[in-house]
């Protein structure tokens, strides 16, 4: 192990836990003048204080390392791309504020968001068709960053759940059953399959919970389960989503919606034995989802939410993209970035999975800082309710680093380490660092353009000072 100084990072953790130095030092059975120094620099961490922080706190070791900057240094990029594009900036200073000072890296993406939604309200304020300015912008977009901030996992949520799960009985096969008792018989709901005209309906005043005849069990047990969450967890949906947003607000209430859709998942997959399942079949998408009888974008979901400490799973990223590149779901428990700008990479993998519908891609990609996956995606489709209604189809992405990708069925056969087997894809064409890259639809940022009229290239952006391509 090489040396790692992480001053920042554990300085950091020792304050999020609302602990003295001294405090602190005890736990790690250090002393406080060592522990001193560890926070600034002056010694790096050793393999046995790594250790100790595991056990004593629950954190990866990863939290550590290089790669926890990753997500932080792709955000600053991209909040102060006019900074580099002026040369005030260089990207190797962008790095050092990442891994040094983490936090002040984080209120200058924040500023950098929030310039970009004034100056958008701005626009919009000119213009009299507009909405009114003050309203907040894509409260979607918001609820996003909640659950990527917290790389997926929700421990008291999920915690909660899992009890719950524990209590009432769930088990493969008998979620429904399971579920239903525990609503008609603890809260009084009347279950209703009558025609409606949404895929599910609650009214409080009768307490009936209408469903769509045309869900499937699995997602008939996922709204059933939702229902459940708002009549038995409202005060931690409360709690959860208080804690970014103002209540009464568009984004606190599509985030209160959101934890109770991930409670929902957690109650229908409890923690333990979904982990347990995922290890044994290594991570075999298709297995699970017949296991547990529930489908494959749920079961995706699902896995790239096991971080709980001391039970870790395949830390994972997960994505759905339309035909169209929109990108509908995005969620991350590695340091994958997915970009804000300028759309997603074409010769991402989730992409190639609407060619072969129904059959799962497998693709090794490697990023422009070096850092590798391995990702598979499948398209899921939904069906409307008869004959002429319009359906909808998704590609579903599932990712990992590929240090973790041995643990996974879809690495056997692959060369994992050739780096010539990996995909050169990039965070999207606007910010993407790849210059020689012949799907590129957006000019580089910060690289004046060679432009010859006597001359054509294969790269339809060439960078001044690089011969033809």
């Amino acid at each position: 192990m090489g040396k790692v100084y992480a001053g920042a990072r554990l300085r950091r953790l020792r304050e999020d836990r609302g602990m003295k130095q001294a405090q602190f030092a005890r736990a790690l059975a250090i002393s406080p003048s060592y522990l001193n120094q560890l926070e600034h620099d002056a010694r790096p961490l050793t393999v046995p204080v790594l250790l100790r922080l595991t056990e004593a706190f629950g954190v990866d070791p990863g939290f550590f390392s290089e790669r926890d900057t990753s997500r932080l240094l792709a955000d600053l990029r991209v909040a102060l791309a006019g900074e580099i594009t002026a040369d005030r900036v260089a990207p190797s200073d962008l790095a050092d504020l990442a891994s040094r000072l983490p936090r002040v890296a984080q209120v200058l993406v924040d500023l950098g968001r929030r310039n970009q939604q004034l100056a958008e309200r701005i626009t919009d304020a000119s213009d009299p068709r507009s909405a009114d300015p003050d309203l907040p912008r894509s409260p979607h977009e918001e609820i996003r960053d909640f659950f990527y901030r917290r790389q997926n996992y929700l421990h008291d949520t999920d915690r909660a759940a899992e009890r719950l799960a524990a209590e009432i009985g769930i088990g493969p096969g008998d979620v429904l059953q399971a579920l239903t008792a525990r609503l008609t018989g603890h809260h009084g709901v009347r279950l209703s399959s009558a025609t409606t005209e949404g895929l599910h309906h609650y009214e409080p005043g009768t307490r009936t919970l209408h469903l769509s005849p045309s869900l499937r069990p699995g997602q008939r047990a996922f709204r059933m389960a939702t229902q459940l969450a708002l009549l038995e967890y409202g005060e931690g949906l409360d709690g959860q989503a208080t804690e970014d947003f103002e209540p009464g607000g568009p984004a606190h209430r599509l985030t209160r919606i959101g934890v109770a859709h991930y409670f929902a998942a957690a109650l229908i997959l409890p923690y333990t034995a979904f982990h347990s399942a995922a290890e044994e079949v290594r991570y075999d998408i298709e297995r699970l989802t017949d296991r547990f009888g529930l489908g494959y974008e749920t079961i995706c979901h699902r896995l790239s939410t096991l971080q709980r400490p001391r039970l870790r799973g395949v830390p994972f990223s997960f994505v759905r993209v339309d035909r169209a590149g929109n990108m509908s779901k995005r969620q991350s428990a590695t340091g994958f970035h997915f970009s804000r700008a300028g759309g997603t990479c074409p010769l991402w993998n989730v992409y190639e999975a609407f060619a072969a519908p129904g059959r799962i891609q497998v693709q090794m990609a490697v990023m422009p800082d070096g850092q590798r996956y391995l990702w598979t995606a499948r398209t899921v489709t939904r069906h409307g309710a008869g004959w002429g209604a319009p359906g909808k189809t998704f590609a579903v992405g599932l990712g990992c680093e590929l240090r973790h990708a041995h643990r996974l069925v879809y690495s056997d056969g692959l060369d994992l380490d050739s780096a010539a087997a990996a995909t050169p894809i990039g965070m999207g064409c606007r910010v993407c660092e790849r210059l020689d890259c012949p799907q590129r639809a957006a000019p580089p940022l910060g690289r004046p353009l060679r432009i010859d009229q006597n001359t054509s290239n294969f790269v339809p952006y060439p960078v001044a000072g690089d011969p033809p391509v």
